[in-house]
């Protein structure tokens, strides 16, 4: 067996009949399980959405406080220390691993659902628009990133500079000291894992519906559960031949092949439709974004009806969070070499803009549509909004094609979150070693597909929904004490930086 799995027991055991038996509780439950996921995403969603808010907040001022100050100049894993990647390859990563499916999903069905519902109620067309824009650039903004930065950087920081294990047990070492290779650096990692397959299971559902529909859109095929479920299994067994190869090989392939396609998928979408308006749409709604920076950021529905908030802002806080373990390891294990500055800079500006053209392109051009012929997509769409990108699409030349690109383009991004994913989870539940053996990925790989299952049996998108939520108010604490222990170890390394300075100017006036 040691020649399949080398596994941390207290970790790996924990976390795998956890798993196990939320899968087969999802599918045998029936009704009372649904209506437990209906009752908690409502109770946690109600009753901490204001912590939400509050913490994402806190993570985009830390980020750019750490990106400003002379911790700034420190490189990951020492002064010698190389980029493994280019700097291509290492944007097509961050960006693949980052968003991925849902911002296929929501590019178009958000910024129409705002138009249509507007979260603070507007008069003027203009404003719904411009306001819809906001709200989607918000969700999938600075704040989405900044809780990435703050996982990733705290992972490449002890694991590359600190040489402790790479694992999230080892980002507690300066407030836990040696527990955290105990009981407690055990639920750390369990949590991780956990949160890791929940936040992946509901991209992986997003996915598996929009593929339907598109199958539906193409070829009459019944979008149906059974469908779903038959495009999971593909998919997940696509991604667990990925994860077999590796970071370097099936991984990198895919990133690459991901930011390919979606920058021909962009072009494409930008010469079909008006493209200096959609560059100005993109050069206005950024601008507005940040002019509203702060007001976006804290808006909570104080005095308007908070389901808007529930469903949107404080679920997509939840999933990103539920999604940090995850993507914070994995833009870790691809930024050894860069410094604290670079690392912080790139993860927050460069996906972030990228994401603004792409929804400018999507969302700015469907709202444009919709002005024009009030319903022609958001009658649709609010009905289905796994609908949205084929819908959007049937207004355009050529429809046939660029939806098969885009069902393409979701099943890529589908295979590159979970083969990521698989390689973290790995990781973890291998006490932190980088190179888990090939059986132990496979497994993680088959049970992300069967959880994705099980959500889906259990309660849908609900469900889906719920998981991410339940266990993103779980890590939201987590990153809250890893934010004092990585400032903490910030200020210790100033102080020994200082001391080091001092030594060479000593030793510089002994040699002359």
């Amino acid at each position: 067996m040691k020649k399949y799995f080398d596994v941390y027991p207290r970790v790996f055991y924990p976390s795998l009949i956890f798993i196990l038996a939320f899968v087969f509780l999802s599918i045998l439950g029936g009704e009372p399980v649904r209506e437990f996921f209906d009752k908690t995403a409502y109770l946690v969603t109600e009753s901490t959405g204001w912590l939400f808010i509050l913490g994402v907040n806190l993570f985009v001022v830390i980020c750019l406080y750490i990106a400003f100050s002379k911790y700034g100049k420190h490189r990951l894993g020492g002064k010698h220390a190389k980029p493994e990647f280019t700097v291509f390859s290492w944007f097509a990563m961050l960006f693949s691993a980052g968003m991925g499916i849902g911002l296929l999903y929501f590019s178009v069905s958000e910024p129409i659902t705002h138009f249509a519902n507007p979260p603070i109620p507007v008069d003027s067309v203009k404003d719904r628009a411009i306001q819809a824009l906001d709200f989607t650039f918000l969700h999938y903004g600075l704040h989405a990133w900044a809780i990435y930065c703050i996982v990733g950087l705290s992972l490449a920081y002890y694991g590359f500079s600190k040489k402790l294990p790479f694992s999230l047990r080892s980002i507690f070492f300066p407030v836990l000291g040696r527990k955290i290779f105990g009981k407690t650096g055990d639920i750390i990692d369990v949590i991780a894992v956990v949160a890791t397959l929940f936040g992946l299971a509901t991209s992986l559902g997003f996915g598996a519906r929009q593929i339907a529909t598109g199958l539906n859109y193409l070829f009459g095929v019944d979008p149906g559960q059974g469908t779903q479920i038959s495009i999971i299994v593909v998919i997940t067994l696509i991604a667990t031949i990925s994860v077999v190869t590796g970071l370097k090989k099936g991984v990198k392939f895919l990133s690459r092949l991901n930011l390919f396609i979606a920058l021909i998928f962009l072009v494409s979408m930008l010469f079909l439709s008006d493209a200096l308006s959609i560059i100005r749409i993109f050069v206005e709604s950024t601008g507005q974004y940040f002019d509203r920076f702060i007001e976006l950021g804290t808006f909570s529905s104080a005095y308007v009806d908070s389901a808007f908030q529930n469903d949107w802002t404080v679920f997509y806080w939840a999933w990103w969070i539920a999604w940090s373990p995850f993507v914070g390891m994995f833009i870790a294990r691809v930024s050894k070499g860069r410094t604290v500055r670079e690392f912080v800079l790139g993860v927050l500006l460069v996906p972030t803009l990228m994401t603004f053209f792409w929804i400018s392109v999507f969302g700015g051009s469907a709202l444009s549509i919709e002005i024009e012929n009030p319903g022609v997509l958001s009658e649709i769409i609010l009905n289905d909004s796994s609908t949205s990108l084929f819908v959007f699409l049937q207004e355009f030349p050529l429809p046939a094609l660029t939806s098969f690109l885009g069902i393409f383009m979701v099943a890529v991004f589908f295979v590159t979150s979970s083969d990521s994913g698989s390689l973290v989870i790995d990781s973890i539940t291998a006490g932190g070693k980088l190179d888990a053996p090939v059986g132990q990925r496979i497994l993680w790989a088959l049970m992300e597909g069967a959880v994705a299952i099980a959500l889906l049996l259990g309660g849908g998108l609900k469900a889906m929904q719920t998981a991410s939520v339940s266990t993103g108010i779980l890590f939201l604490f987590v990153i809250f004490v890893m934010v004092y222990s990585l400032l903490k170890s910030f200020k210790r390394l100033k102080y020994f930086k200082r001391k080091e300075d001092r030594k060479e100017k000593i030793n510089r006036k002994l040699s002359l």
